[in-house]
């Protein structure tokens, strides 16, 4: 009979204990989140904007992580490795966990085996960025600056997303281009307002603030439509690269076999972060169209795009990693 009521106890006691923390089951150990770029970049900015209103839902600590590396491989393998545990995640994007699964002949690591996506936070089209000592301001100016000397425009790469973007419309334009790799976003942005390199394809948010003081200038963005932060800048569709369009997004992943019901919560605490009027704020203030997807239609993207972008890389021969 003790051994009954007992059992009987420690039911009612799981029952009362708060659903977000039952879903956990990790008592108040720090969460590490981390990140493939440095401080500053698109993907860390979004989960600082995010942490305070996850860790609020949770009732645990987010620690952000920033591993910053070529096309964010190293933070990505970090986290594919992980115990799946639900004491780490990695934010990734469209570059780190769907360009990658083709761009590089070996990874150490599946991008679709290896991780649990849990949801998308935002999507943004990709600014194509240059110093201002290049002349002109349209594609078309572009394309008569660049053919005059082949390979000799250096592209900051800050991501693979960025990378694949420019190499597909390079390829469209029949211009010959030498990609510089960077650890990220911000090394990119310094390396091209320095007039280190010449171009780079960037965010919004990477950029605008750079565009408004004459820093940098821009050619077009890789979106169907104009980006609402930055008004002035014309798709490249509309100054004639028919159809091209190219989209960056950020989510978050656990470790495949994280438990689904880590996943769950940690996808529940994404979408109330999202939801919150000052995240939604500022999301939109930074270009941002907010997401807030469920595990299983984030999956559905991811696949969707490593699907794409092999298409992509394999029909334009952009040479592999």
């Amino acid at each position: 009979m003790n051994t009954m009521l007992r059992m009987f106890a420690a039911v009612v006691l799981i029952a009362l204990v708060p659903g977000h923390l039952l879903a956990q089951g990790l008592g108040k150990r720090p969460v590490r989140v981390l990140v493939a770029s440095p401080p500053g970049g698109p993907s860390d900015v979004q989960i600082r904007l995010l942490v305070p209103k996850m860790s609020e839902m949770l009732g645990q600590t987010l620690i952000v992580d920033n591993r910053p590396s070529n096309n964010g491989v190293v933070a990505s393998e970090i986290a594919s490795k992980a115990t799946p545990d639900g004491l780490t995640f990695a934010v990734g994007n469209s570059g780190t966990h769907a360009v990658n699964a083709t761009l590089y002949a070996q990874l150490p690591y599946d991008i679709l085996r290896d991780f649990a996506p849990i949801s998308q936070f935002s999507t943004t089209g990709l600014v194509v960025a240059a110093n201002p000592r290049l002349p002109g301001r349209s594609v078309q100016d572009l394309v008569a600056f660049a053919k005059n000397q082949p390979g000799k425009l250096n592209v900051a790469i800050a991501g693979a997303t960025g990378e694949l973007a420019g190499d597909a419309l390079w390829a469209r334009l029949n211009l010959k281009m030498t990609n510089v790799r960077y650890k990220g976003s911000a090394p990119s942005e310094l390396s091209l307002v320095s007039g280190e390199t010449d171009l780079s394809i960037l965010t919004p948010l990477a950029t605008r603030n750079h565009l408004q003081s004459g820093r940098l200038k821009d050619y077009g963005i890789t979106s169907l439509k104009r980006s609402p932060v930055l008004p002035d800048v014309p798709t490249f569709d509309e100054q004639g690269v028919q159809g091209f369009e190219s989209r960056f997004w950020n989510g978050l992943f656990a470790p495949a076999k994280t438990p689904a019901r880590i996943v769950n919560a940690m996808n529940k605490a994404v979408v109330y972060a999202l939801q919150a009027p000052e995240v939604k704020e500022r999301f939109q203030q930074l270009g941002l169209v907010i997401v807030g997807n469920s595990p299983q239609e984030f999956s559905a993207v991811v696949k969707r795009d490593v699907a794409k972008f092999r298409k992509v890389i394999i029909d334009s021969g952009i040479p592999r990693i």
